[in-house]
């Protein structure tokens, strides 16, 4: 595993496909503190912390700015759409824009997290025992099909979120029931955070002008682009590009 500074990312193993997007690793060096806009994703992460123990970043609905101090060690394991409240076991509405340790969540997920993964483990380790733990829980609770199909259909570029229910063949409150225990909040919402992933990603891997990126990802113009980069990022398009490109040199 690699430790070296910097934010690196891990296919999960197979046995975790179904459930988990990636693993994940954040260490700060040790000459300086480290702020980091964190974006919403849809997702929900279970974190080890050097020095803390283990969190639930809650799914996001705007930027959270997180402040790390020079030294950090994190691991961690994120959570598909529809997979969190499952593994949890409660919906995940309840930790929307909450970063809450998981000995306070009061559920039998977190209690098993917590008696496991202390603050003073090796990271390698935490995040060998993150993973097997994490996938106990999927194994035991594991995500609704429902919300996963909801969430790829919702993902595609022109999905409108009024059809999503019809084309699943379930009614309108039903997903929305649905996807707020599952995700955090109802599918008009995930549709527009997955549209603004599509365009971060497209960001990252420097693909086009923001008039094109707008059209090719979803948006009705780059108008509408700014405004919800703006809601959810905290940044206009332009200075989110520059932001992120900064952060990856």
């Amino acid at each position: 595993m690699d430790w070296e500074p910097g934010y690196r990312e891990w296919a999960p193993p197979p046995e975790l496909g179904d459930s988990v997007a990636c693993l994940w690793t954040r260490v700060v060096p040790p000459g300086g503190g480290q702020v980091t806009l964190v974006l919403p994703d849809a997702c929900c992460d279970l974190i080890w912390q050097g020095g803390r123990g283990v969190f639930v970043a809650g799914p996001d609905t705007g930027p959270w700015p997180s402040a790390l101090p020079a030294g950090t060690m994190m691991a961690g394991v994120r959570l598909l759409p529809g997979a969190g409240g499952p593994a949890l076991g409660l919906p995940l509405s309840a930790l929307l824009d909450q970063r809450v340790d998981v000995a306070d969540l009061g559920t039998g997920a977190g209690a098993r997290l917590a008696g496991l993964l202390v603050p003073t483990l090796a990271p390698e380790v935490a995040l060998r025992l993150l993973a097997g733990r994490v996938s106990e829980l999927v194994r035991d609770r594991p995500a609704d099909p429902l919300v996963i199909a909801a969430a790829r259909l919702l993902g595609q570029s022109r999905a409108q979120a009024g059809d999503v229910a019809a084309r699943l063949g379930v009614g309108e409150r039903q997903l929305l029931r649905r996807c707020r225990a599952g995700v955090g909040y109802g599918p008009a919402t995930l549709r527009r955070v997955l549209r603004f992933r599509r365009f971060v990603t497209s960001v990252d891997a420097g693909e086009g002008g923001l008039a094109g990126l707008a059209a090719d990802t979803g948006y009705a113009d780059q108008a509408h682009l700014t405004r919800e980069c703006v809601r959810l990022a905290g940044l206009p398009p332009a200075a989110l590009a520059a932001q992120r490109r900064s952060a990856a040199a």
